[in-house]
């Protein structure tokens, strides 16, 4: 089985986002609300997963802040929030939830800066720590690209080496790297591979953009990867992601499409391997590509999804959003390509003020019998406003969603319309 999952943040879900706070301001008592904060957080984006079938997750970073900063954050906030790692560990566990981490550009082990290579150490350690205090086997992993070049690259990857010899055991255990799409490619990744003996992470839009060797397909480099994986590691995973067209090289598109998805996907069918998706609208597309893919197809699936979709796809485009209504009137099919098409296409057309005004009117609907005379006055005066140009539309969406908090219109809080861009 290929899960396939998404990186950090969840899109339309309440109360997951995670907070932080400047450096000046990081007290301990602070700094342990944040923490509250944040594991709640990512308990909700885990009860989301399990509910959608979503069985892969990456960790944000920042989920501690300043958790390798030890100067700033020096509490021991592996024991004083024990049980809630260990609600969550178990949680991940008793559903075959598969977590990582990914720490950012600035964790460089191959810097000739032996300071830079200590701080990488020690936010390596932090992200083992977490992953340690939630219990969980290591193969749930951390990833690491190689650094820089730092105008030798043959010097740049034998420090690589030495300072990969150099860490704990227990961060080695959890450590994968991946090729990148500037620096350093597929084949050289592997090559480092055989030198230290972490597994490989294959990124097909980074080898696009970077190629070891042109000639060669998605799966030669995917079951090449696959060779660096023990059964300890748990199943090897990629990550994938579409090139942005029109965007710069590398830029990831807003969606996962569907169709290109399900031809890579079929290309490597005969591969065993999870897939991270790496794209702006996060558990969308996770959803979106776990539908198209599992073995249970029934409407009531692409049902749900349309709940949430729909105003976003009438604020784009009306014969879309009937295109979609006509489609799911076959109770007994399940055209999943041709929905996530229509959808797509519709959020892929710019938008139309006048028809975007008719959705907001649909939504003002849900109030209309219970809102005041002046929140009816208010509505009414911004819709003109920004109709002439006088005023957000963004804010005029916090309005209309805020009076969805406020009369509990559950369906409507569940709209992709206030979280999508557009």
């Amino acid at each position: 089985m290929k899960r396939i999952g998404y990186a950090c943040l969840n899109l339309g879900l309440a109360d997951s986002q995670m907070r932080t706070c400047r450096k000046s301001n990081a007290s301990p008592d602070k700094l342990r609300d944040l923490i509250t904060n944040n594991l709640a957080a990512m308990d909700k984006m885990i009860d989301y997963n399990i509910a959608n079938a979503i069985k892969m997750y990456r960790i944000s970073s920042d989920i501690i802040p300043f958790g390798s900063d030890l100067a700033t954050n020096d509490l021991d906030w592996v024991t004083e929030f024990s049980e809630t790692f260990i609600q969550l560990g178990q949680k991940i566990h008793d559903h075959d939830i598969r977590v990582s981490m990914h720490p950012g550009q600035y964790t460089v082990l191959n810097s000739p800066r032996p300071e830079v290579v200590d701080r990488a150490i020690l936010d390596l350690e932090y992200h083992t720590t977490f992953l340690d205090a939630l219990g969980v086997d290591k193969s749930h992993k951390i990833i690491l690209h190689i650094g820089g070049v730092y105008g030798d690259k043959e010097s740049a990857m034998e420090r690589f080496v030495i300072n990969y010899k150099h860490l704990p055991d227990r961060v080695k255990n959890r450590l994968i790297i991946e090729n990148d799409d500037r620096l350093y490619t597929i084949s050289e990744v592997l090559s480092l591979s055989e030198k230290t003996g972490a597994p490989v992470v294959y990124d097909n839009l980074h080898n696009a953009c970077h190629p070891s060797d042109a000639s060669k397909t998605d799966h030669y480099w995917i079951s090449q990867a696959m060779k660096t994986w023990s059964k300890s590691d748990g199943q090897p995973k990629i990550h994938y992601s579409q090139q942005k067209r029109p965007g710069r090289l590398g830029a990831h598109t807003p969606t996962i499409y569907l169709k290109e998805f399900l031809d890579f996907y079929y290309s490597i069918q005969d591969l065993d391997v999870d897939i991270m998706l790496e794209v702006k609208d996060k558990n969308l597309s996770a959803v979106k590509c776990q539908l198209a893919t599992q073995q249970d197809r029934h409407i009531k699936y692409l049902e749900k999804e349309w709940q949430r979709y729909k105003y976003a796809v009438l604020a784009h485009s009306q014969s879309h959003y009937q295109a979609v209504r006509e489609l799911l009137k076959d109770k007994g099919s399940y055209p999943v390509v041709k929905f996530y098409t229509l959808i797509e296409e519709a959020l892929d057309t710019d938008l139309d003020q006048g028809q975007e005004a008719n959705t907001m009117d649909h939504i003002w609907g849900y109030f209309k019998n219970q809102a005041t005379d002046k929140e009816l006055s208010k509505y009414k005066r911004d819709k003109a406003k920004w109709l002439a140009g006088q005023f957000s539309k963004q804010r005029l969406k916090k309005f209309l969603y805020r009076l969805a908090l406020k009369y509990k219109e559950a369906y409507l809080l569940q709209s992709l319309y206030f979280f999508l861009d557009n």
